[in-house]
């Protein structure tokens, strides 16, 4: 069993109330937009850490990390990437990644819009934990947690941190 804590969008700003949800995980999976190193070091110093670049993502953090990573854990294959559209409007680059890779979960990010949504069309689950910074037009942080089990998804539960700014 492996608790999953998926974040995207951070644009440079790590959440005071993030730190309980990633003592609670054994890896955090962000999808991109990161905004700096310094952010990546201190999510890898807490916990393993699976994270693809975004694209305000910088030389430093695009030199350290890759576009789209594909890994399995839990006998379930993964994609994560961070533009990736909507189930029926991906770009074509990864329809044909999805097709070469069939994973069961696609994970992204860039919208700032909370989404899990099952794509029959290519067998996966389409995820968008939303955006847990402070920029962007998104009015409440949020975050996923999920828990996967010998090829199953067994828990998956949205967390609001609070608005984005005071000003929402």
């Amino acid at each position: 069993m492996t608790n999953i804590l998926l974040i995207s969008d951070t644009h440079s700003h790590l959440d005071s109330k993030i730190g309980s949800h990633i003592q609670e995980c054994d890896e955090v999976w962000h999808a991109g937009d990161i905004g700096n190193a310094d952010l990546l070091n201190e999510l890898e110093k807490q916990k393993k850490t699976i994270a693809v670049y975004g694209n305000i993502d910088g030389g430093e953090l695009r030199t350290r990390l890759h576009k789209t990573v594909v890994f399995e854990r839990e006998n379930i294959k993964v994609l994560i990437t961070h533009i990736a559209g909507s189930p029926g409007k991906y770009p074509d680059w990864l329809v044909q990644l999805i097709k070469a890779e069939k994973p069961m979960i696609l994970v992204c990010g860039h919208s700032h819009i909370l989404k899990v949504v099952k794509d029959e069309k290519f067998g996966l689950l389409h995820i968008n934990p939303g955006a847990c910074g402070i920029h962007g037009f998104h009015h409440v942080k949020t975050v996923l947690k999920m828990t996967l089990h010998d090829g199953k998804i067994t828990a998956l539960a949205a967390v609001e941190l609070g608005k984005r700014s005071s000003i929402t």
